[in-house]
C-alpha cells in the first residue's frame, strides 16, 4: 500500500526535532539535505515549514554576512510553551466567568416567569386588557369629528376651499366676458365648448 505522507503539523513538529536533537544552528541549504533524510520530510517543503515556525516564534533567525541562520533551543521552546498556555489558561477563566454571568442572568430573567396558573391569569388579563384598549381607541376615532378642535380646523379648511373655489369661477367669469367681446360668441356655446355648468354661480 502507499505510504501516507506527513501532515503540516507533523512535518512542524519533526523540523524542530532536527534542532531539539542536535542544538545547532543551520543554514537552508542544510535543512534541505537533513529534513528529507532523517524526518521525511521532503527537500521542496522545508523552507515553507521552516518560515511558519520562524512566524510563530519558535525558530530563530539572523543574517551573518549573506547567509540566513536558523536554530531553536529546548529552553526558548519551553518558554514559548508555558506562555501560549497561561494565555489559553487566562482565555478559558474570562470565558468561564463569562459564561457564569450569563447562566445567572438567564435564572434571574426567569424568575417571575415560571408558568404557574396566577402567570396564566395574569397574562389573559393583559391579553383582555390590551383588545379593550384596541376597542376604545376604535370608539374615540369615531367620535373625533366631535372635536372642537377637529371642528375648526374642518370650518377653517372648508374657508378656504371656499375661497379658492370662487376665485376660479371668478376667472371662469372673466374668461367667458373677454370671450364674448373678443369674438362675439354666445354665452351657451362657450360653456357647451369648454364644459362649463349653465348653473355655475359663486358659493355662499
Amino acid at each position: 500500500s502507499k505510504k501516507k505522507g506527513l501532515s503540516y503539523e507533523e512535518k512542524r513538529a519533526r523540523m524542530m526535532e532536527i534542532f531539539f536533537e542536535t542544538k545547532d544552528v543551520f543554514q537552508l541549504k542544510d535543512l534541505e539535505k537533513i529534513a528529507p533524510k532523517e524526518k521525511g520530510i521532503t527537500s521542496m517543503s522545508v523552507k515553507e515549514i521552516l518560515q511558519s515556525l520562524v512566524d510563530d516564534g519558535m525558530v530563530d533567525t539572523d543574517r551573518i554576512g549573506t547567509s540566513n541562520y536558523f536554530w531553536a533551543f529546548p529552553s526558548k521552546a519551553l518558554h514559548a510553551r508555558k506562555r501560549k498556555l497561561e494565555e489559553l489558561e487566562s482565555q478559558f477563566a474570562e470565558s468561564s466567568q463569562k459564561k457564569e454571568a450569563l447562566q445567572k442572568s438567564i435564572e434571574k430573567s426567569k424568575t417571575g416567569r415560571e408558568d404557574t396558573a396566577e402567570r396564566a391569569a395574569l397574562l389573559k388579563e393583559l391579553a383582555a386588557l390590551r383588545q379593550k384598549k384596541e376597542q376604545l381607541k376604535t370608539e374615540i376615532d369615531k367620535y373625533r369629528e366631535c372635536d372642537p378642535d377637529v371642528i375648526e380646523e374642518m370650518r377653517q379648511t372648508n374657508q378656504v376651499a371656499k375661497e379658492a373655489a370662487n376665485r376660479w369661477t371668478d376667472n371662469i367669469f372673466s374668461i367667458k366676458s373677454w370671450a364674448k367681446r373678443k369674438f362675439g360668441f354666445e354665452e351657451s356655446r362657450i360653456d357647451k365648448g369648454f364644459g362649463i355648468p349653465e348653473d355655475l354661480d359663486y358659493i355662499d
